[in-house]
């Protein structure tokens, strides 16, 4: 059975793929984020995973759309609420995607973040799915997401150190350099 699986980045792959393929899915990737930003980050990010699907013999389909307009048009003005738009619009065109492609099903390795919004991330998955007429194959990846980092560390992966959009960077610098309190 083929299952087609959102990837946002080779690193949150490992153990996902290796998962599914363990249960006897052959997941086919499916590269579509146009959430990343700025251009370089999008362009290492996939890269790295075709680099990497062809290592590890993944079939990648690849939706090469940088966002960044488009994605700003759409989380504006609610940008601390960006996730759920982010979350939809790359559900929705994974689970187009796969209706369109023959797939009955689709995932996505989003579920092996600690630091996604993982009930909110498996709600847009459900309802993209039903919109489109195919099923969310939901796995909770989470138990595996160190073990998967550490082997993208031992692979020599890029691995990106923040969520891939624009604000999420501005997250990351923001909290590292709070102000010391004074004296």
């Amino acid at each position: 059975m083929e299952t087609l699986l959102h990837i946002c980045c080779a690193p949150c792959s490992i153990r996902c793929i290796e998962t599914l393929r363990s249960e006897g899915i052959e997941p086919v990737g499916f590269w579509y984020n146009p959430n990343i930003h700025p251009m370089a980050e999008y362009k290492m990010r996939k890269n790295t995973l075709v680099e990497y699907a062809k290592s590890i013999g993944l079939r990648l389909e690849i939706r090469n759309e940088y966002g960044l307009r488009e994605f700003i048009r759409g989380v504006y003005p609610d940008f601390d609420g960006r996730c759920g738009y982010c979350y939809r619009v790359r559900m929705e065109a994974a689970a187009a995607f796969a209706a369109e492609h023959g797939f009955s099903s689709f995932s996505t390795t989003l579920l092996i973040s600690p630091y996604q919004q993982h009930e909110r991330l498996r709600e847009a998955g459900e309802r993209a799915a039903a919109q489109y007429g195919v099923s969310f194959l939901y796995r909770d990846f989470r138990p595996y997401f160190r073990e998967g980092q550490d082997r993208a560390k031992e692979l020599g992966l890029y691995r990106q150190k923040y969520c891939g959009c624009i604000f999420s960077e501005e997250d990351r610098y923001a909290k590292r350099k709070k102000p010391k309190p004074a004296p």
